[in-house]
């Protein structure tokens, strides 16, 4: 049986892991740089009150109908198991397509991941830094800050594109200069996020749950947080969520983060004046935030082993990849430009 290695613990990388362990391809290992699962599907808890938490990354879920037939089973999966509810609390400003349909999740939009990473039964491992990976004896091996290299039969990438282009090793010979160069050409959009945790009881008097801003330098997105995933509980304090618009996130980028997270509590007082005073507050910053271009995300194949990176592209697409490698054809081609759930 072969040994599989999906790189990043976020959505992409938690679904892939769950198909693969459907293909029966052999023991699945994934590994994440961070300390925990959800990538930008995150979700953190106020730091004197675990039970308080916020999302700080992708809000909600959208399934629109042109996009629907290939991805209805996974949303009936997850509504099925109460991972996903449908978005019912108002939200001010947002654009609703016709034939869409918005999804939050109650216990955390990382629920998703964490749901796609218990049904992948894959060894999980966290503050796993890769930083090369080569051949060597018909194997991959993939090095990492801490512990020693591992070797895999099977290597998925699903981390931002610029952080696959900064790998060492024989992955810089395996992506030719044409591929690099469009590669390189995929763009991101960074932003900050704020996370406010306040006390149980605290009240948060505003008719809405989240609200889009048009007319803020700063601030794009305000969510109560737990109001959107319609958790009103006595025994809960409230949360918060503060999403920057693209412009101060590029701008600020390498600013402080204490005189970002100042500067955008100043502008939320002005939009929010009577927000009570938090209890924490988080402040995230989103170098990767959403996927600006991408041209042509890549399938490699070579030396009879599998090598994917996945450039924002479906899970269910990559597994099809790696059935063509099973039944031995050799391809080097194009995979669409889609979301596992997007």
């Amino acid at each position: 049986m072969a040994r599989v290695l999906v790189v990043g613990a976020g959505l992409t990388g938690g679904a892939c892991a769950a198909l693969l362990r459907g293909a029966a391809l052999g023991r699945i290992a994934v590994w994440d740089k961070a300390r925990g699962a959800g990538g930008r599907m995150s979700t953190s808890r106020s730091a004197r009150d675990a039970a308080c938490t916020a999302d700080l990354g992708a809000q909600y879920i959208t399934l629109e109908t042109e996009r629907a037939a290939p991805r209805r089973s996974f949303y009936e999966e997850l509504l099925s198991h109460g991972i996903l509810k449908p978005l019912t609390a108002p939200i001010e400003g947002m654009v609703v397509k016709e034939g869409s349909y918005n999804y939050m999740a109650p216990q955390g939009i990382f629920s998703v991941v964490k749901y796609y990473l218990k049904q992948s039964d894959a060894d999980v491992f966290y503050e796993q830094h890769v930083t090369r990976i080569s051949l060597r004896d018909g194997k991959w091996e993939v090095s990492r800050k801490m512990g020693p290299p591992e070797q895999f039969d099977i290597v998925i990438l699903t981390m931002p594109v610029p952080q696959i282009l900064q790998l060492q090793g024989d992955i810089v010979n395996i992506i030719n200069e044409s591929q690099k160069q469009q590669l390189e050409s995929v763009s991101y959009s960074s932003r900050y996020a704020l996370g406010l945790f306040y006390e149980a009881g605290t009240q948060i008097d505003v008719p809405w749950a989240a609200q889009y801003i048009t007319d803020n330098p700063c601030i794009r997105f305000i969510s109560i947080d737990n109001k959107k995933r319609n958790i009103e509980s006595p025994e809960i304090g409230p949360s918060v969520v503060v999403h920057t618009t693209v412009t101060f996130g590029s701008e600020h980028l390498d600013s402080d983060p204490a005189e970002v997270q100042q500067l955008i509590l100043s502008h939320l007082e002005r939009i929010v004046p009577s927000l009570p005073k938090p209890d924490s507050i988080k402040c995230q910053k989103w170098i990767y935030s959403q996927l600006s271009l991408l041209k042509h995300p890549f399938l490699v194949v070579t030396s009879g082993l599998f090598f994917c990176v996945i450039c924002y592209l479906s899970a269910s697409n990559c597994l099809r990849a790696q059935e063509l490698q099973v039944v031995g054809r050799r391809r080097i081609g194009s995979i669409s430009n889609r979301q596992a759930l997007g």
